[in-house]
């Protein structure tokens, strides 16, 4: 199959380079120069959960160089959904199929403003705690499992062809008939984790293991749940605190993509994670304030980047 991964950061780097490994014909596509010269160079080194390999793929910081693809997936952080959707229609055909993954709420409504909801899947990736360790080199401290969906919901063929290559890949991989139950259940967690890991700079593990860190995070998890009950997400567990605690145990060393955002002085993606929450709170209903305080922290902090 023919598949461009519009986005090859650390979690992009990881999909292009099994789905390469397992004899797809993949692009890389991305804006980052030296990153993708290194990949054409000497190919794409991918260590850690599934071992160290060294996959040779195709990459381009031009989308006009790829021509259609079977398979768009699209990596790229939220904010930049806006700018990877000019890119994706010219690599679609007739029959091709859009899998977004990313981080938070919002990303695939955002998408499907530029591409028709009735091509979408979305993605939800949990366990991986993956990095980028240099150009054309990426790691992975964990590979749980990917969660796939149809935008629309159901159960279709072309979502269990696509379960089948991923997994083909290597992946551990489940469809869902309710996607957005699987994005609330990691949204959650992220929430939990992602801003308070951000302001306390720790491991998973470092704020669990701190009392005072640790109810922090719970808190803003929590906020989290409740707007989701009140909006009539359906949750799959009744505990939410064993079920966010379970999740952190299963990455104790691994650092949320928010801080490495911000030891790298890059901006996060805070307004779709605990930025999100207040939003929805107040539309339902709920209160968000712990959110509220630590989305200021780290939107504060990033008004010193450059």
């Amino acid at each position: 199959m023919k598949i461009a991964v519009v986005g090859v950061g650390a979690m992009g780097s990881v999909y292009a380079a099994l789905l390469g490994d397992a004899g797809n014909e993949v692009w890389a596509i991305d804006v980052w120069q030296e990153h993708i010269d290194a990949i054409t160079k000497n190919g794409l080194r991918l260590e850690g959960a599934s071992g160290d390999r060294t996959v040779m793929i195709k990459a381009t910081t031009d989308h006009n160089e790829v021509g259609t693809c079977d398979l768009v997936v699209v990596a790229t952080k939220a904010g930049q959904i806006e700018s990877a959707a000019i890119s994706v229609p010219a690599l679609l055909h007739d029959d091709s199929v859009v899998l977004t993954i990313q981080n938070g709420l919002g990303s695939a409504d955002r998408l499907a403003a530029s591409i028709s909801a009735e091509r979408l899947l979305i993605g939800v990736a949990g366990g991986f705690g993956a990095s980028v360790s240099g150009p054309g080199h990426a790691h992975h401290n964990g590979m749980e499992l990917i969660r796939l969906g149809e935008m629309t919901g159901g159960m279709s063929e072309r979502l269990e062809r696509i379960e089948t290559l991923w997994r083909e890949a290597g992946f551990n991989v489940k469809a869902y008939e309710d996607i957005n139950q699987l994005v609330w259940e990691k949204f959650i967690c992220n929430v939990t984790f992602s801003g308070t890991c951000t302001v306390f700079n720790r491991t998973i593990s470092q704020v669990m293991n701190d009392p005072l860190a640790w109810r922090i995070a719970l808190q803003c998890g929590l906020e989290a749940h409740r707007a989701g009950v009140a909006k009539g997400v359906y949750f799959s567990f009744d505990d939410v605190e064993a079920y966010i605690a379970k999740f952190g145990q299963a990455l104790p060393n691994a650092r949320p993509s928010m801080l490495l955002d911000h030891l790298a002085k890059r901006r996060s993606e805070i307004d779709v994670i605990n930025g999100a929450v207040p939003a929805v709170a107040e539309a339902m209903g709920t209160t968000a304030p712990y959110n509220e305080v630590i989305t200021a922290l780290v939107k504060a902090r990033e008004e010193e980047f450059s």
